[in-house]
């Protein structure tokens, strides 16, 4: 029998946060450990043209990425919603929807961007040899994006199901298969920057076909598709992964505008924000996770209408993401000296490294906030407060925040500009996520009111 019940709307609600995000952290970390992988065994190779490649070509490869973020989120929130509300047919067949959709306009964009992959290069300001290698780099790449949608969508799925674990290792095995790869195509057989390009395509079809497996094997499968349930289901499908892949789209906005800040105190505070820009997404994996491993819990209840436990769980997640960046930041404060050693910095590098294992890693629990509202918004049907949020930490509020720590305290100034600005916008969107979830309960919300957006602050104005 397929196992496909909801699973989430009973139980403890801090047990079911903390198990969908530990398991979603390893995948995640798995990620972001092979391409740290990825970039030593290029370096090795001692060619600073490679690794520059390297790095321009993942600035365009981060913008298709959101595109499977985006969908995976989208499926994921109809189909925990349809379980939740008890309807397993309707998942099934949403999951089934969702994945034509997502082949289909993943190939599509892939095309796009395959394309225009020199106009691309040259806009992020790759030239010479360097520019031809990116691009090289690119064409290998891109056009197996179907095949991470898919992979995207299926851990989607099974998280809505509540089988996190699953999800989980599509993720590892991809991430083994890449590790694996990299040397004996780099090294071995010496295809150096195309080795690396085809261990990252074959990683991609792991990652899609181990994640489709289960869905067939434990949670009912794919029924075959209908023209009236696709039209029906495309409404909601966009409502939902449009705005998520601008969300997407937020975060190398805000990174640019810290990096252009940073740039003026020199190679050293740039060095010093590049290893805390690797330190904080391994340090806090866990809360990275949060978004795609609470919103199949707050889903489901939304759902089964159970709106008391959607506080509850909002409530559980605010409650581990405060005990787990406590816990990391106590972990950073005490390891701050060998962590400064192992990257050998000194003066300002040493400096901000150093920030951000103190005070700064506190702070970073408003920026769990703002995943756990994000993911309050994506499942609770207002998708668009969420791009809000995020556009609105790394451009309203960065801006003026970065600007004002450089000019009061320097180089450790940007970072703290930087933080703060999370803080601002993870207490709006703390808020607003209050008011969804209170509007939900006295409203007795329809299910599939994705597509209906009003203005992003509209439920500010809602009676309670």
């Amino acid at each position: 029998m397929a196992d496909v019940q909801a699973k989430f709307v009973s139980g403890s609600l801090l047990r079911h946060v903390t198990v969908m995000s530990l398991t979603s952290a390893l995948g995640i970390t798995a990620v972001f450990l092979v391409d740290f992988i990825d970039m030593i065994f290029i370096a090795m190779l001692g060619k600073a043209e490679l690794a520059a490649a390297v790095g321009y070509a993942g600035s365009i490869l981060f913008f298709t990425t959101s595109f499977s973020i985006g969908m995976a989120i989208a499926v994921g929130a109809l189909v925990a919603r349809s379980l939740g509300a008890g309807n397993e047919e309707e998942a099934r067949a949403r999951s089934t929807h969702g994945l034509i959709y997502g082949i289909g306009f993943g190939a599509a964009f892939a095309a796009f961007v395959w394309i225009n992959v020199p106009l691309f290069v040259s806009w992020i300001g790759a030239t010479g040899e360097t520019a031809t290698l990116a691009e090289g780099y690119l064409r290998i790449i891109v056009p197996s994006l179907p095949f991470l949608v898919v992979g995207m969508m299926g851990g989607g799925i099974l998280r809505a199901h509540g089988d996190a674990r699953r999800a989980m290792m599509a993720t590892i095995y991809g991430g083994g298969v890449n590790a694996v790869l990299d040397p004996i195509l780099i090294f071995g057989l010496g295809l150096d920057l195309t080795g690396a390009a085809l261990a990252s395509v074959a990683a991609r079809v792991v990652i899609g076909v181990t994640a489709v497996i289960p869905i067939l094997r434990h949670h009912g499968g794919f029924p075959r598709p209908n023209l009236s349930g696709m039209v029906k289901d495309f409404t909601p499908l966009v409502g939902i992964g449009f705005p998520a892949i601008l969300t997407q789209l937020a975060t190398p906005v805000g990174q640019a505008i810290v990096t252009r800040s940073m740039a003026q105190y020199g190679l050293e505070a740039v060095a010093g924000m590049a290893i805390v820009g690797r330190l904080m997404p391994v340090s806090f994996a866990v809360i990275f996770a949060l978004s795609g491993a609470v919103g199949p819990i707050l889903g489901q209840n939304f759902g089964a209408r159970k709106y008391d436990r959607v506080r509850a769980g909002f409530n559980a997640a605010l409650i581990f993401a405060a005990t787990v960046v406590v816990v990391i930041s106590v972990v950073l404060f005490a390891l701050r000296g060998p962590i400064a050693d192992l990257f050998s910095a000194t003066g300002i590098t040493r400096e901000l490294v150093y920030l951000f294992c103190g005070p700064l890693a506190l702070l970073f629990f408003f920026n769990g906030v703002l995943f756990i509202s994000n993911a309050a918004f994506n499942n609770l049907g207002h998708p668009f407060y969420s791009t809000g949020m995020n556009w609105g930490r790394n451009t309203l509020a960065m801006v003026p925040m970065v600007w004002l720590g450089a000019a009061l305290f320097g180089a450790p100034g940007v970072l703290i500009g930087q933080a703060l600005a999370g803080v601002v916008f993870g207490v709006i969107a703390w808020v607003l996520a209050l008011r969804v979830i209170e509007a939900g309960g006295v409203a007795d919300a329809p299910r599939d009111r994705f597509a209906r957006e009003g203005r992003l602050l509209s439920l500010l104005n809602l009676r309670k």
